[in-house]
């Protein structure tokens, strides 16, 4: 079995949490991947943290890359060109080869001119500033990644392990993808479409949680449900469940039990070999052709060339 080779770039001011991401997620994914980690020129470089990191490989690895990733840097890191060692090391990439940024790891590939034309994300408190430096970028400030090939974005933090999952998934199925979660303890699957910022995830004391209704919507999903039948099982007015529901997930009641509808449509894609109109049946959509308007609109695919992508992984 071939080992895909992904490798690292850390540049100084590299998060230390992020730069550890792809080999924690990657690395757990049964010897898939053999993932290392450069600096430009081979030296230690500074984290935001009160230490350094050491690492053994130099921007010579990058020529040996399947997949590259950009760790990302602190703020005061960020510039509006990159230093001529880091467009030289990314210049030793092979074309065609994909490439992976995390985070603020997206002002790197967009300073290096890598990303015009294209649509990404980064970190939704830096989009502004992202916009202002880099109006050649389709720039989606509220989703968690893009995977606009050959190059993968990602937001903040967390949203490192999304889009390494989302990896795993893309290259060898669920299966082993949802392993490596259990494995790492996080969540499988979170749709690179789910909002970055939640105003109010946790909600007030003393004010009720829409979280057992969502639960609740996720097991009947089957059925035609409506703004009323959810906000009858929370026991609300239908304005008080809305808001209360906008603030603890960040979409509306409707676009959340679509986006729910596709992640189950995509799980039985991958997982079963229903029709496009049984799987559109079980997961809520009226017909095969809702299914195909919606998968179509989340992830840009039909539902047959989806499947056709994860029974190869598979």
């Amino acid at each position: 079995m071939r080992r895909e080779r992904v490798v690292v770039l850390a540049l100084d001011g590299v998060y230390p949490f992020e730069l550890g991401i792809p080999s924690r997620i990657l690395g757990a994914a049964d010897g898939r991947y053999e993932v290392l980690t450069c600096t430009v020129d081979g030296r230690p470089v500074r984290t935001n943290a009160d230490f350094g990191v050491t690492v053994e490989h130099g921007p010579e690895a990058l020529a040996t890359a399947d997949t590259v990733v950009i760790a990302p840097v602190a703020p005061d890191h960020l510039a509006d060109e990159v230093s001529g060692d880091v467009l030289a090391a990314l210049a030793l990439i092979r074309p065609g080869t994909r490439i992976v940024s995390i985070c603020t790891g997206a002002f790197v590939l967009a300073a290096a001119g890598l990303l015009d034309g294209h649509r990404a994300t980064t970190h939704w408190q830096v989009a502004d500033r992202f916009r202002r430096m880099f109006p050649r970028v389709d720039l989606d400030p509220d989703v968690l990644f893009v995977d606009d090939h050959p190059f993968l974005t990602s937001a903040g933090a967390a949203s490192g392990v999304d889009i390494c999952l989302h990896l795993v998934r893309k290259d060898h199925g669920s299966r082993l993808a949802n392993s490596v979660a259990r494995r790492c303890v996080v969540p499988p699957f979170r749709d690179g479409g789910q909002a970055q910022y939640i105003e109010q995830p946790v909600p007030e004391q003393g004010a009720a949680s829409t979280a057992a209704t969502r639960a609740w919507a996720v097991e009947h999903l089957d059925e035609p449900l409506t703004l009323a039948d959810l906000s009858g099982h929370a026991r609300m007015s239908q304005r008080t469940f809305a808001r209360r529901f906008q603030d603890e997930v960040g979409l509306s009641p409707g676009r959340w039990l679509i986006q729910q509808r596709v992640v189950r449509a995509r799980h039985l894609l991958e997982s079963s070999d229903l029709t496009v109109d049984q799987i559109a049946g079980r997961v809520g959509f009226a017909t095969g052709a809702s299914l195909r308007q919606h998968l179509n609109a989340a992830i840009g695919v039909s539902p047959q060339a989806y499947r056709r992508t994860f029974q190869t992984a598979r």
